[in-house]
């Protein structure tokens, strides 16, 4: 079997909508903050940004919807997935569109080669990435900067 470099297997399947699995730090205190999630490449153009828009996925719906509902973001920055519409998802699954994490490529390459990082080879469906931008594009805490880099232009 032939080994192909992590910078070259990110490299050259990088794309919006691909999906990768790996441990984030969220900075918020919490013990849950350092479990392994599934994050979903937003950037239109990801190989030619500075860095990367991640939707972070959750199996935590009920919590997440209400956090949403407490704070008053809009409905539509939340988008929920089931299994039949993303077979890797063992549950139902949902992703707040008000807390987008940034990674730059060079960090997502460190953790591919590092065994840190899981590449899922299913990408997400087109539909629920237009659901996962326009929830990014309504968020008013999203830097207008990642916002730019997820429009479709």
């Amino acid at each position: 079997m032939v080994h192909i470099p992590s910078g070259a297997q990110i490299l050259t399947t990088i794309k919006r909508g691909s999906v990768y699995y790996f441990q984030h730090d969220f900075g918020d205190g919490k013990d849950g903050s350092k479990e392994r999630h599934y994050f979903v490449v937003l950037n239109k153009n990801p190989k030619d940004n500075t860095f990367l828009v991640l939707a972070c996925a959750t199996s935590k719906v009920d919590k997440t919807k209400r956090i949403v509902s407490t704070l008053g973001f809009p409905k539509n920055t939340i988008v929920e997935v089931s299994p039949s519409e993303y077979p890797i998802f063992s549950k139902n699954t949902i992703f707040d569109c008000n807390s987008v994490i940034e990674e730059t490529i060079e960090s997502i390459i460190e953790k591919r080669k590092n065994g840190k990082l899981r590449m899922c080879h299913q990408n997400m469906p087109d539909d629920i990435i237009q659901c996962l931008i326009r929830g990014v594009l309504l968020s008013t805490q999203v830097s207008i900067k990642a916002q730019n880099l997820v429009k479709e232009i």
